[in-house]
């Protein structure tokens, strides 16, 4: 619940009100600045929704499960030339969300994630990954015909565990961020996988 909804002006100007006299002036003022806050980000929140409908990368981008207009702006905002990342691979890197490889020889050990990407987009896709992988599980348990992404990552998910399972499916849209934004394209979820490999 909100703070303004917790402790209302009128509640604040009643006599037999719980909150002290001495504490009322200064619920006041950060009730004032709670809301101004909320106007602000409810403005913000509009100039990034209009930005994301004029821009063709975000249009791209967030034809991806997973991925709102905060993602792709931010994607739009950081990354200021997708070419430069030869490969899928590559980008899910720089966004740290590859795993650590510990190999020798003909043996191949993966790790934990390397975390050492832009931290502020790959918890963006992150979150965006356990949204769309709830989406799939909720279409699959209403008998809802799935995608091949949304098939893999069910599977993933009851395969690994479902935190594995959401930072395999981020590492899997990072790749099919950067498929579809170079080679500009829409998304299909049934030929994505191949994109994302």
């Amino acid at each position: 619940m909100s703070l303004p909804k917790l402790i209302s002006e009128s509640r604040l100007r009643n006599e037999v009100c719980e909150v002290p006299v001495l504490l009322r002036d200064t619920l006041r003022s950060l009730i004032d600045e709670c809301c101004l806050l909320r106007d602000r980000i409810k403005q913000l929140d509009r100039v990034l929704k209009d930005y994301a409908k004029h821009s063709k990368d975000c249009g791209w981008l967030m034809q991806i499960s997973g991925i709102g207009v905060t993602t792709a702006t931010a994607a739009v905002a950081r990354v200021s030339n997708i070419h430069s990342f030869k490969r899928g691979r590559s980008f899910a890197s720089w966004l740290g969300i590859t795993c650590r490889e510990y190999s020798s020889g003909s043996t191949r050990r993966m790790g934990r994630i390397t975390k050492q990407g832009d931290r502020y987009l790959r918890t963006l896709l992150i979150h965006g990954a356990r949204s769309a992988l709830l989406a799939a599980r909720r279409k699959a348990s209403a008998g809802g015909s799935l995608t091949r992404v949304e098939h893999w990552a069910v599977n993933t998910e009851q395969r690994i565990g479902h935190n594995k399972a959401t930072v395999a499916l981020a590492n899997k849209m990072a790749r099919m961020m950067w498929a579809v934004w170079t080679r500009q394209c829409n998304y299909d979820g049934n030929d994505a996988l191949r994109f994302a490999a």
